[in-house]
C-alpha cells in the first residue's frame, strides 16, 4: 500500500506525506492543457488528465505516475480498490470483475457498463467488451489513471454508463534516460518494469510477469509494451502511440461449500486444472491538434485487435470460448470559447468486426439424460458493427462564483450477425438466424458548480444520464427461454450533489458526494445461470475521500462509501428456486466499503504505511437467501531512498493472514468463493539509469 497516496477529484488533488503539511490542487483542461489551481503553493503542482475539469460538476478521482509507482499493483484492484466507490473483485490470476458505484456486474452487463479507456480512446468497440478488460492496458507504468464515477455517457457515449476508467500513457519527456523497477515476493511472483525516454521524441516502456501462482496449477505470465512518438508535422502537433498485451495463464476455478476459503488446506486447491485463459490486445492511435480559426481542432484516428480462448471454469458445463475482434475508426473534436461561453463539439466513427465460437467438448448433465447442455458446438457468430456519434457541450460562466455546464450525445449502432450454426433451439441454448439490428441512443447532462469567497471549498450539483446499447452477447448468445431481440438500449438516470475543498489553512482536504439513479432494462444472469432481459434497478449512495496532514511527519487519509442497490422488479423463475422481490438488494453489492492510512515520513529518505481496507457484508444471490460477511485487510509499506536515482521497499499484504473471500458467489444452488491472498511480502528495488 502506499506511503505516498494522491487523492484527486474534480476540484483538486492532496499529495501527503511527500511535503510534510501542505497540500495542492491541480487542473485538467480536456486532456492537453496545464492550468492549476493551488490552495497551497509549498507542493509541487501535479496535472490531472480527466473527463471533468476541476472547475465543472461531477465526481472523479485520479492518481498520479508517483503514487502508481508506489503501490506497485500487480493486479490492477490493489490500485483502483484505493479509490471511493470502487470495488474491482480479483478472480483468478488476472481475472477480475468491476464495480463502480454500483454491484459487481458479470456478463453483458460487465461488459457494457463500464467504460476503460487509454489515453481518452475507447480499448473495446461497444458491443464487444470484456469484464477482464483491465488486464488489457498497461497501468503498471501509467502517468496517471483517473475514474469518473457515475454516468459519462453525454460526452464518450455507450458502455460509460456507471462510470469510466481512463490510463494515461507516459509522454516523451524532456532528457534521456531509463526507468527500472524490479520486484519478487514470497509467493513467487516477479516482476519488471522498464521505461526509457529519449530526449523529447520517444518514450517505450515494457512489463514483464512471472507469477508461480499460491493455488494449484495457477501460473501466470503476462507481458506488455507501450511507446509513444511526439512530432510536428505540417501545423499539425502530434503524438502517436501503441500498446501490446498478452497473457497465458492456468485458471483455478471456484471453491464451493459454505465457507470454503476458511480452511487453508481446501484454499490453496483447484478444482479445475484444466481450466486457462490465454488473451492477446493491440491498440494503436494518433493524436492531431491545430489552430482553426478562434479555436483548436483535434483528431484522433485508432485502430485495435483482440484475441482470447478460455475455458468457461465458472459455468457447470465448462465450455470452451473463443473469440476476437478488430476495427477501428476516429475521434474528432472542435473547441472555442466565446467571452463567458466555450463551446465543445465531436463526432466519432468506430466499425469493427468480433467473433464469438462456443464449444461443449464433454458431455454434462445434472442427472442422467439431461440434455440441456450438448456437446459440439453451441455458438459460433460473426457480427460487423458501426457506430456514429454526435455531441456537444457548453460551458458557461455566468459569474466568477458559479458556471453552468450542459451537454448532449446522440449516437446510432448498426450490427449485422451472421451464424455458422444451425438457426434454433439446442438444449438450453437458443441460435439467432442472421439478422440486423439497430439502436439510438441520446444522452443530456446538466450541472452547475459554486464557489463563494475565496474558492477554498466549491458546490456542486450534477444530472446525467448514460445508456449503453446491447452487448453482441446479450442479443445472439441467447438461452432457450428467451425470445429473438429482447434485449434493449439500457438506461440510467443519475443525480449527484457534493462539496469538496480545503480547510484547516490547507492540512485538511474533504471531498463527499451523495447520488440518485434508476436503471431500465437492465440485463443480467440469475443464480440460476439465466438471463435476465427487463432488470430494474435502483442505486443510492454517500462517498467521501478525506485527508488530514497531522503534523510535519505524519498523515492520514480515508476514504467511504455507504450505498444501497437494491431490484425495483418482481420477478419468480417458473421452478420457484429463486425468487427476486422488488426492494432486494443487488447481489454482491456491499453497503459498505473504506479505506484508511495511516502515513509517517520522519525523514527525507524513509516513508512508512499502515493501512487498512474494509468490504462490508453483502448478499451473494439475487433473492437475498445467501450472505458473505466482509472481512477487512491490513497491508504495510516501507521504502527507504539511498539516493534520488536508488530506491528499495518492501510491501506486505494481509498481514495478519486472515482467510478471506476475493469474491464470494452463489449459483447452481452452491456457494462459490474465490480466496483471497494470504499473509505475503513484496520486495523491490527502482533505480534510474541517466
Amino acid at each position: 500500500m502506499p506511503f505516498c497516496r494522491l487523492f484527486a477529484t474534480t476540484s483538486s488533488l492532496v499529495l501527503l506525506a511527500q511535503i510534510p503539511t501542505g497540500l495542492a490542487t491541480g487542473q485538467e483542461v480536456e486532456g492537453q492543457g496545464n492550468d492549476v489551481i493551488v490552495a497551497d503553493s509549498r507542493l509541487p503542482i501535479v496535472e490531472v488528465y480527466g473527463d471533468r475539469r476541476s472547475d465543472q460538476p461531477g465526481s472523479v478521482a485520479t492518481l498520479d505516475a508517483e503514487t502508481i509507482a508506489e503501490i506497485d499493483a500487480d493486479h490492477p484492484a490493489e490500485i483502483l480498490n484505493e479509490l471511493p466507490g470502487v470495488n474491482i473483485q480479483m478472480n483468478s490470476g488476472q481475472e477480475h470483475l468491476i464495480a463502480l458505484r454500483s454491484p459487481v456486474l458479470t456478463g453483458g452487463a460487465g461488459q457494457g457498463s463500464f467504460l476503460i479507456l487509454e489515453n481518452g480512446v475507447p480499448t473495446r468497440a461497444p458491443a464487444f467488451g470484456n469484464v477482464n478488460s483491465l488486464f488489457e492496458i498497461h497501468h503498471e507504468v501509467a502517468e496517471a489513471i483517473e475514474i469518473v464515477r457515475g454516468p459519462a455517457s453525454a460526452k464518450y457515449g455507450s458502455n460509460a454508463v456507471h462510470g469510466l476508467i481512463n490510463v494515461i500513457l507516459g509522454e516523451p519527456a524532456p532528457g534521456t534516460y531509463l526507468d527500472t523497477r524490479l520486484s519478487g515476493s514470497t509467493l513467487n511472483r516477479y516482476r519488471a518494469d522498464l521505461t526509457s525516454n529519449v530526449a523529447n521524441t520517444a518514450r517505450i516502456s515494457l512489463s514483464v510477469q512471472d507469477d508461480a501462482g499460491w493455488r494449484d496449477n495457477t501460473g501466470v505470465e503476462q507481458q506488455k509494451l507501450s511507446g509513444s512518438y511526439a512530432f510536428d508535422f505540417a501545423g499539425w502537433d502530434g503524438l502517436a502511440w501503441v500498446t501490446a498485451t498478452n497473457l497465458n495463464q492456468e485458471t483455478a476455478g471456484f471453491l464451493e461449500g459454505y465457507k470454503a476459503y476458511r480452511e487453508d488446506d481446501i484454499a490453496t486447491t483447484n478444482p479445475n486444472p484444466e481450466a486457462y485463459r490465454d488473451a492477446k490486445w493491440a491498440m494503436g492511435a494518433v493524436r492531431l491538434s491545430r489552430p482553426l480559426g478562434d479555436g483548436t481542432l483535434t483528431l484522433t484516428p485508432f485502430y485495435r485487435w483482440q484475441e482470447m480462448e478460455f475455458a468457461q471454469h465458472f459455468l457447470p458445463n465448462g465450455g470452451f470460448e473463443q473469440n476476437g475482434q478488430d476495427g477501428g475508426g476516429v475521434m474528432a473534436r472542435y473547441e472555442q470559447s466565446f467571452d463567458a461561453v466555450t463551446m465543445r463539439v465531436g463526432a466519432d466513427l468506430d466499425i469493427s468486426s468480433g467473433w464469438l465460437k462456443e464449444t461443449q467438448p464433454d458431455p454434462f448433465g445434472f442427472f442422467p439424460g439431461d440434455s440441456r447442455f450438448p456437446t459440439g458446438v453451441h455458438y459460433d457468430y460473426t457480427v460487423d458493427t458501426t457506430m456514429l456519434a454526435l455531441w456537444g457541450e457548453a460551458e458557461w460562466e455566468v459569474s466568477e462564483d458559479l458556471t453552468i455546464l450542459a451537454g448532449l450525445r446522440g449516437e446510432t449502432h448498426e450490427y449485422d450477425y451472421s451464424t455458422d450454426v444451425a438457426p434454433g433451439p439446442n438444449g438450453r441454448f437458443l441460435v439467432p438466424a442472421d439478422r440486423e439490428d439497430s439502436f439510438d441512443l441520446l444522452t443530456p447532462k446538466l450541472g452547475a458548480i459554486w464557489t463563494p469567497g475565496n474558492g477554498a471549498i466549491s458546490y456542486y450539483a450534477n444530472y446525467a444520464r448514460g445508456e449503453r446499447a446491447p452487448q453482441a452477447s446479450d442479443l445472439y448468445r441467447l438461452q432457450s427461454q428467451q425470445g429473438i431481440a429482447e434485449a434493449d438500449v439500457e438506461t440510467m438516470d443519475s443525480i449527484e450533489v457534493g462539496m469538496r475543498g480545503t480547510s484547516m489553512n490547507g492540512a485538511l482536504y474533504f471531498d463527499l458526494a451523495a447520488y440518485y439513479a434508476e436503471k431500465d432494462n437492465f440485463f443480467f444472469r440469475d443464480s440460476d445461470g439465466l438471463n435476465v432481459t427487463d432488470g430494474s434497478t435502483r442505486h443510492q449512495g454517500l462517498e467521501a475521500n478525506l485527508a488530514y496532514a497531522i503534523s510535519d511527519q505524519f498523515s492520514v487519509s480515508a476514504t467511504g462509501s455507504l450505498a444501497e442497490h437494491t431490484y425495483t422488479f418482481d420477478r419468480i423463475v417458473g421452478n420457484g428456486s429463486e425468487i427476486i422481490r422488488s426492494g432486494n438488494e443487488v447481489d454482491t453489492a456491499p453497503n459498505v466499503l473504506g479505506d484508511l492510512t495511516l502515513n509517517w515520513t520522519p525523514t527525507e529518505r524513509f516513508e512508512a504505511s499502515l493501512s487498512a481496507e474494509y468490504i462490508g457484508e453483502y448478499f451473494t444471490d439475487p433473492a437475498n437467501e445467501q450472505t458473505y460477511p466482509g472481512h477487512t485487510l491490513t497491508n504495510v509499506r516501507l521504502s527507504y531512498d539511498f539516493s534520488d536515482d536508488l530506491e528499495a521497499y518492501v510491501i506486505v499484504r494481509n498481514l495478519f493472514d486472515l482467510n478471506y473471500a476475493d469474491r464470494a458467489d452463489y449459483a447452481f444452488g452452491n456457494d462459490r468463493y474465490f480466496p483471497g491472498e494470504p499473509l505475503n511480502a513484496t520486495f523491490g528495488v527502482r533505480k534510474r539509469f541517466n
